[in-house]
């Protein structure tokens, strides 16, 4: 398929509908947290917009982000990789391999300078250049060399974005993130341990559709997904208003849904958009499925620890000064739900069997 035919024409050729366009437009706006009157812009811009050529480096990983992508349901992997972009280079989903997977790298870059993406999983490490090599080329020398004429870079995945958990305490292959080695490109972090497969996908859409990088936290990830806690939007932040826990996985209180903030949920330091975008094409996610989260979309998540004890629980190897703010935060609205349900018993001439004072203790 010609890579200088634009995105409508294609799809025009492929026969999909005018309906069926803007349905992907409305859904690619809902992704990137856009109203419905963007719709038409959206649509505008993918009409005329030309497919990016991507070259997608897998470094020190799982091949789990791939995976997550592969699940992708708005839009689907095989839409993405034929329609709205040209995958040239990925070493698990392309045929070619050896020489030939090299040889397409090395002509998508020439042939798109200055205009295509890298997309990166992994963490680089930079110890031993033979801890991770592709084709004889260590994965630092591989980074360097296919980045140095992208347009943008994503970082797919903690490993990418943050190290991960090759980074994590003793790092003995020196494991470090894209953002500590390309300092002079733009560079867009999708966290988690996999991410979410459509934060991805609508990350692509949204350079696609504007021809920019979307508005980044100070972490570098799209705000549009990572501007609010998960602790924010989850469906058991009332419980946890009032006091209410979880205090093992078996309990009444975990029967009834309550917040699992005493189990070690990590959603009161952590961004994403787990609990409002989920997984499975929206079935659930992990504190849905009764799991406290444990903050993989996080630098240090690993070393944070104490997936199963409370924020409140001083842990060690927690270098980030955030996290024990809001830590605090967190256990002064455990302290006062607890004052609220204590003054509500009291006003009913109830005795309220466990005391703030219990509560703190346990906490």
């Amino acid at each position: 398929m010609p890579k200088e035919k634009t995105l409508g024409e294609i799809l025009r050729q492929q026969g999909v509908s005018r309906r069926g366009f803007l349905k992907f437009c409305a859904a690619t706006a809902s992704m990137m947290a856009l109203p419905p009157s963007m719709v038409p812009s959206i649509a505008a811009a993918l009409e005329k917009a030309r497919r990016p050529s991507v070259i997608w480096l897998s470094f020190q990983e799982c091949t789990g982000c791939t995976e997550s992508l592969t699940r992708s349901h708005s839009p689907t992997v095989e839409g993405l990789i034929f329609d709205a972009i040209s995958l040239d280079y990925h070493h698990t989903l392309q045929a070619a391999s050896g020489a030939a997977a090299e040889a397409a790298r090395e002509a998508a870059m020439e042939e798109n300078r200055g205009k295509y993406i890298v997309v990166v999983d992994g963490s680089i490490p930079t110890a031993n250049p033979g801890y991770s090599t592709i084709a004889g080329i260590s994965n630092q020398d591989m980074l360097m060399d296919t980045v140095k004429d992208a347009a943008a870079i994503i970082s797919v995945g903690t490993c990418a974005s943050f190290g991960g958990i090759p980074h994590a305490n003793p790092n003995p292959t020196g494991a470090v993130p894209v953002s500590a080695l390309v300092k002079d490109k733009p560079i867009i972090n999708v966290p988690g341990c996999p991410p979410i497969p459509v934060v991805i996908t609508g990350v692509v859409a949204h350079f696609l559709t504007f021809g920019t990088i979307p508005e980044l936290d100070q972490l570098g990830r799209p705000l549009a997904y990572f501007g609010k806690s998960i602790h924010d939007r989850c469906y058991r932040r009332p419980f946890y208003d009032k006091g209410l826990f979880a205090e093992t996985f078996d309990d009444e209180g975990a029967k009834k849904g309550w917040c699992l903030y005493k189990l070690g949920c990590k959603g009161p330091t952590t961004y994403n958009a787990c609990a409002t975008t989920k997984w499975n094409e929206g079935v659930s996610f992990p504190i849905e499925s009764g799991h406290p989260c444990l903050g993989c979309s996080e630098p240090d998540f690993w070393d944070a620890g104490g997936f199963y004890h409370a924020l409140s629980t001083p842990t060690e190897n927690i270098a980030r000064t955030a996290v024990f703010a809001a830590a605090a935060g967190a256990a002064a609205g455990v302290a006062l739900g607890a004052a609220n349900r204590a003054k509500k018993a009291r006003a009913a001439g109830k005795h309220e069997k466990a005391t703030i004072d219990d509560l703190e203790k346990e906490g």
